[in-house]
């Protein structure tokens, strides 16, 4: 490559032309800026001490420069409530952004890299003999807008303001702080990047701004109002703002910013032009560096540029996707603060310290040990155990039943029955999971009728043989483990006459189908399935009266506790659903009408077993357009809980085929979050949970309960119990059958922590 141009004179632009400079020394590389080159709409940079080891080896003149202007700090104050909160061992450092600016200049012009400042840049006609493009145009990128049909930008405006100002106040560690009004919450982010000056980053919802009369203010009396409102944090320095030229409001909406394509021709976006990832996170300028490095990595030298830019967004998307779900989580834990100031302030921190899900109890232990089994004795004492312990070890009180743990093995669909009835299958599956030491054994969904069956291979309970061959598994599970049993009871609807599930999943038969009902006659596949019955009141009340009578079999069989299945596009599911229930009468339309027969089957599974903890599964979003809504999930969620349920089990999706869910670890755990700290009802998080650092984090946070784990289980039926020794908690209850493996396992443990470091 001959000429290689830079759009945007921020770190990305800049690291950018330095990298090609060294790579290609006889490329023309140039950088274009419309801002002057001291102009700066941020204070200061952060970076974690782990990111700088990746800069020192793409440029280390840069690089020494950097870390000789850094700031360094571990500690996190978090002011909440009258207290503060301190945790150590995070290892941060922070620079000014107009010296990290200074720095790349200055190492740019020294390699020969041409910049221009205070050009505008209409469009790239000028640039037509360049072989690369490297649009660093940042989050208002004019060349992703420009060519936004080729790049396919999804950009999402978020719910809060924020307003980026300076301080002269030195934070001695990087501080959170908040503060209710009579309209909301509002906190602060501050950090010292200097020796002289301190980001704070003023942040709030987007009603409680308007609420406050902020959109009318200007710059002078937004600051003059967060100056009132932190003053206590301030100690009598001013804020200011580097940003009072601009015209309007100084406050912003973050932009959630990811393009489907990051390239097109010679045209490439890094840093935020391409994605963008909260401030929060404090991750966007080390990711537009990276970015930067990948994308040098990639094309210099390329004969092929195309498939070398396919190459870099393959290489750095993933990553990317890592950061912005992280960044996701912890942007919506501070957009949602109010639902956590419930929380005592202990618990509070731990919540915003896990918010991102990149950071768990484990990791959290070693930063800071003293915090963590602080945390870890509060939770002990809060649930009544002797000792502190690993959170995912505590017992836990539903409706009178206590469990060992907060572990559960999830309902996993076995397609092994005949007629209904499980057998020995069930029996060893179901057993070998209860006496693995998992404090909870639920069965998979079992119908209340033949035709309510997923496929010829489900369980059901809807006769007495049925049930007399469940009294056997449930005696088994009673005499020879710790663990309680739950029966998850459902109807298939229009998701029944189907496949088992290792051959076409949710397919229908080949033969010997059957009629299936639904609220609506909507087949799952259109042209591939056949249409479900639209259910008549008729229906409705012979379908409720099989859910009482399959309750009263699963209490006379012995289970501990119940659950209805109301997810997944099931019978009871798909009457919520509005992309599954069109119905015109009573039963469809508003979402009152939508629960109304879910809550009738509710009510008369409560009343026919009111001694037994109930729970409900819920699909707490469709992930398909003109799904249901969070604030659908919650009145869902309200409704439930007032009809009786004792707990909520918070799963999502496979309503529709052409659903769009976001996976990734720990993915349903934040509707479960939203559900409990919302609605104030215990829920179980499941989805993605497969390490024990998942489950602890998840209980410490009060995000959810119970933790629900279902391949994991597959794997390794006795999961709870390695955990346990994994962990070192010795009062995990094990079959005196397997105490020789428990001191074997335990003792291999031991010698793979000595020669490797700890597990």
């Amino acid at each position: 490559m001959k000429r290689i141009v830079c759009l945007g004179g921020g770190p990305a632009g800049l690291y950018s032309a330095i990298l090609f400079r060294k790579a290609l020394p006889r490329a023309r590389v140039e950088v274009y800026e419309r801002n002057r080159p001291d102009d700066t709409f941020g204070w200061g940079v952060v970076f974690s001490d782990r990111t700088m080891e990746g800069f020192r080896a793409a440029d280390e003149p840069s690089h020494a420069a950097i870390t000789g202007s850094f700031h360094h700090w571990d500690d996190i104050d978090v002011h909440y409530r009258g207290t503060t909160t301190t945790t150590g061992g995070h290892g941060f450092c922070g620079i000014e952004r107009k010296r990290l600016l200074g720095i790349l200049q200055e190492r740019g012009a020294e390699l020969g890299v041409s910049h221009h400042f205070q050009r505008e840049i209409g469009d790239d006609a000028d640039f037509a003999d360049a072989d690369l493009i490297v649009a660093a145009d940042g989050v208002n990128s004019r060349t992703r807008k420009r060519f936004e049909a080729q790049f396919e930008p999804d950009i999402d405006t978020r719910e809060c303001r924020y307003i980026w100002l300076g301080t002269t106040k030195p934070f001695p560690a990087f501080t959170f702080a908040f503060e209710e009004t009579e309209h909301g919450w509002f906190q602060i982010h501050a950090y010292q990047f200097s020796n002289t000056l301190s980001t704070v980053i003023v942040e709030t919802r987007e009603e409680t701004w308007l609420a406050h009369g902020l959109d009318r203010a200007d710059h002078e009396q937004s600051i003059a109002f967060a100056e009132k409102l932190f003053a206590k944090y301030l100690d009598g320095h001013k804020l200011m703002s580097n940003a009072a030229h601009l015209r309007g409001s100084a406050w912003l909406n973050f932009q959630r910013v990811l393009c489907r394509r990051w390239h097109a021709g010679r045209r490439v976006l890094i840093g935020d032009a391409a994605h963008t990832a909260h401030f929060s996170i404090g991750s966007g300028t080390k990711l537009a560096m990276e970015d930067a490095i990948a994308v040098v990595g990639r094309t210099a030298g390329a004969t092929d540029v195309p498939a070398a830019l396919a190459a870099y967004q393959e290489e750095r998307e993933t990553e990317a996707l890592k950061l912005q779900s992280a960044a996701r989580n912890r942007m919506r834990w501070f957009e949602d603060v109010a639902r956590y100031t419930r929380l005592e302030p202990w618990q509070f921190t731990y919540s915003l310290l896990t918010g991102s899900q990149r950071i768990g109890h484990a990791n959290l232990k070693l930063r800071d040990p003293a915090f963590v089994a602080d945390v870890e004795a509060r939770l002990a004492k809060r649930a009544g155990a002797a000792s502190p312990r690993p959170p995912m070890f505590l017992p836990y009180e539903v409706r009178g039943l206590r469990l060992e743990n907060r572990i559960v093995v999830s309902p996993m669909a076995q397609y092994s029955a005949k007629d209904g009835m499980p057998g020995d299958w069930h029996l060893v599956h179901l057993g070998s999971r209860a006496t693995g030491g998992a404090g909870l054994v639920f069965t998979e969904m079992t119908c209340v009728s033949a035709e309510g069956q997923i496929s010829p291979g489900c369980t059901g309970i809807w006769s007495e043989a049925q049930r007399n061959a469940w009294r056997r598994i449930v005696e088994f599970v009673h005499r020879h483990s710790r663990a309680k049993f739950c029966m998850q009871l459902g109807h298939s609807g229009r998701k029944g006459s189907t496949q088992l599930g290792w051959e076409d999943d949710n397919h229908p038969l080949k033969a010997g189908n059957w009629e299936t009902i639904a609220p609506s006659p909507i087949p799952y596949f259109e042209g591939i399935s056949a249409a479900p019955r639209e259910m008549t009141r008729a229906d409705m009340d012979r379908v409720l009266a099989e859910f009482v009578r399959s309750t009263r079999h699963a209490a006379e069989a012995g289970f501990d506790m119940l659950e209805l299945h109301m997810a997944h596009g099931y019978l009871l599911a798909s009457f919520m659903s509005p992309l599954t229930n069109l119905r015109r009468d009573s039963y469809g339309g508003s979402l009152a009408n939508r629960l109304r027969f879910p809550l009738e089957v509710l009510e008369a599974v409560r009343a026919a077993c009111p001694d037994k903890p109930l729970s409900v599964r819920l699909s707490s979003s469709d992930w398909a357009q003109g799904g249901l809504v969070e604030d659908e999930l919650i009145a869902i969620a309200r409704a439930m809980k007032a009809a009786g349920a004792d707990m909520l089990d918070l799963s999502s999706g496979q309503t529709v085929p052409w659903q769009k869910p976001v996976y990734g670890r720990m993915w349903q755990t934040p509707f479960s979050d939203l559900v409990r700290n919302v609605v104030g009802i215990p829920t179980i998080a499941v989805g993605n949970i497969y390490e024990p650092d998942h489950a602890n984090s998840i209980i410490a946070s009060g995000r959810a309960d119970l933790c629900a784990l279902a391949r994991p289980h597959l794997a390794d039926p006795a999961w709870t119990l390695r955990a346990a020794a994994e962990q070192h908690w010795q009062e995990q209850w094990w079959p005196p059958q397997y105490e020789s493996a428990k001191r074997q396992l335990e003792r291999n443990l031991e010698r793979a922590a000595q020669m490797t470091g700890p597990v």
